[in-house]
């Protein structure tokens, strides 16, 4: 259907647009606004990020395809919290905690591909399992932690902004 360099692309643009609109989400969780165009944008755009990396071309499975599996099954939760059992009850922390993974997850892989692709980062850990890398990733993972929880803790929605 596409060749793999137009898929790429799409693939590439999808993550990015994903990045940004996730970005935005997270503001609105932490600010308890619903963000209903944007969540639905956000949400989209990281299934086909995942869904996408699957058709570039790979010799067998790779470390970005485990990631995009968990990465679908993370976003399966919260579109299902949020669409279907509307954030009731405990639905609203899984879908916090879910829709901060898949922009986390999402972010790592922006990260290895920033090592990968940037001369400076590349030099620093050109096998990325040197520190540089390694730091930069656990900088992430903590900034996510707290920002997950900050997001639970502030996302109190109003029921009638899903009705």
């Amino acid at each position: 259907m596409f060749d793999p360099t137009t898929l790429l692309g799409i693939h590439t643009w999808l993550s990015l647009i994903g990045l940004g609109s996730g970005f935005v989400v997270l503001v609105g969780l932490i600010q308890s606004k619903p963000l209903n165009g944007w969540t639905a944008l956000f949400l989209a755009a990281t299934v086909l990020t995942s869904a996408t990396g699957y058709g570039l071309p790979a010799d067998g499975i790779l470390p970005s395809h485990i990631v995009g599996a968990i990465s679908l099954i993370v976003l399966a939760v919260a579109i299902l919290a949020r669409y279907l059992y509307r954030l009731a009850g405990s639905w609203r922390w899984i879908y916090v905690v879910s829709a901060v993974a898949a922009l986390y997850l999402n972010a790592f892989v922006a990260v290895v591909q920033l090592f990968r692709k940037v001369p400076a980062l590349s030099a620093l850990a050109p096998t990325e399992s040197e520190p540089p890398f390694a730091i930069a990733q656990g900088i992430l993972l903590v900034i996510a932690v707290l920002l997950t929880i900050w997001a639970a803790r502030a996302f109190r929605p109003r029921a009638a902004a899903y009705a």
